[in-house]
């Protein structure tokens, strides 16, 4: 799975530096915007590390879009912007590229290209997991969990889903949200998510 992983990564690296750069953003004012270390976004940015969900969570954030957006587009073509047309495959003729956060083990398969008029992702989330996500990785979208295998606690702003296999969940306006497994068992869900409104 190595082989899959690393290509990823280097590809959400560029795709970070295109969404910096069309913002006409240096590295230390995406670092304010999103409270992720210069450093840090350096070396995503050339692929030397793999950021985590929460830092991706962080930057998807800064620019406004959903991390399911970010990695959409990290899978088409790296120099298309956010809301214009992508590249990529119209057919899936494969295994999907995963990615993995090293801070949990949660991973996350792209579903959806780039042309899709909707994100869809398969997570798992590790026994244990807590991974939050700023309010502004939600604006302009509307987005919809759906719990496919094991228990996951979804907290949206200051209220508490408890949702099991087959439980489904619409999210209201946008809420700083965190994904939560207290079970002894891997949480698998989907994340569908589409675009309401132009940036």
């Amino acid at each position: 799975m190595s082989n899959m992983i690393d290509p990823l990564v280097e590809r959400i690296g560029a795709r970070v530096r295109v969404e910096r750069e069309r913002r006409r953003w240096t590295l230390a004012q995406l670092a304010e915007a999103s409270g992720v270390s210069r450093a840090m976004i350096h070396r995503i940015e050339r692929g030397e590390s793999s950021p985590t969900a929460v830092v991706l969570g962080k930057l998807s954030g800064a620019f406004r879009i959903s991390v399911s957006s970010l990695m959409a587009l990290a899978e088409g073509a790296a120099d298309q912007p956010a809301d214009g047309p992508d590249g990529g495959p119209e057919e899936g003729t494969g295994d999907i590229a995963e990615w993995r956060d090293p801070a949990t083990g949660y991973s996350r398969r792209q579903i959806s290209g780039p042309r899709f008029p909707a994100d869809i992702a398969e997570v798992r989330l590790p026994a244990g997991a807590r991974i939050p996500y700023p309010a502004e990785t939600f604006a302009f979208v509307r987005q919809m969990v759906w719990v496919l295998d094991g228990r996951l606690t979804f907290h949206e702003g200051d209220a508490v889903h408890e949702l099991a296999a087959g439980h489904r969940l619409e999210l209201d306006a946008p809420a700083p949200c965190t994904f939560v497994n207290d079970s002894a068992e891997e949480c698998r869900y989907a994340v569908i998510r589409v675009r309401s409104e132009a940036p």
